[in-house]
């Protein structure tokens, strides 16, 4: 079985968020929309201070404590199953993970998360909430089907 490099897959949806983010903070004010699919998908600039759907919003404290808690469980737990030999969990888990680092480094450096992707009447996001939301729904898939086939992850 090939390597798999975790670190370069964590660092480049860091570098994709982080390239993402700068580009909007530097060229669109806070509240500024640009439409890209008719009047459904957009580009708005919002700063958010809380968790996924703005949860805890203005609570920098928790949010740091929890994304820090979530990010270094999905660590050790990648961890162990890359030294059982796993790749698809670990692989998921590195997604969730470097979405999570990316958004704490909004959190610490600038006080709020920079989201920027609109879709119809859903909460505005950015490139690392997609990460973690696909790694998330992948993972629940993963684990649903190993437990129906009795496998072990």
């Amino acid at each position: 079985m090939k390597k798999f490099y975790y670190p370069l897959t964590a660092f480049f949806i860091i570098a994709a968020d982080q390239l993402s983010k700068y580009f909007v903070r530097m060229h669109m004010q806070p509240g500024d929309r640009i439409p890209l699919i008719g009047g459904w998908m957009s580009f708005l600039y919002v700063q958010n201070t809380g968790t996924a759907f703005s949860m805890f919003a203005g609570n920098r404290f928790v949010t740091v404590i929890l994304t820090s808690l979530l990010i270094i469980a999905c660590a050790v737990y990648a961890a162990v199953l890359v030294r059982k030999g796993r790749v698809a969990v670990p692989f998921l888990l590195t997604c969730i993970a470097a979405g999570g680092i990316s958004n704490m480094i909004d959190r610490l450096a600038l006080g709020f998360v920079t989201d920027m992707i609109s879709c119809g009447s859903f909460a505005v996001f950015n490139v690392a909430d997609m990460f973690i939301t696909c790694g998330c729904i992948l993972l629940m898939i993963t684990v649903i089907t190993a437990y129906k086939k009795g496998e072990e992850l």
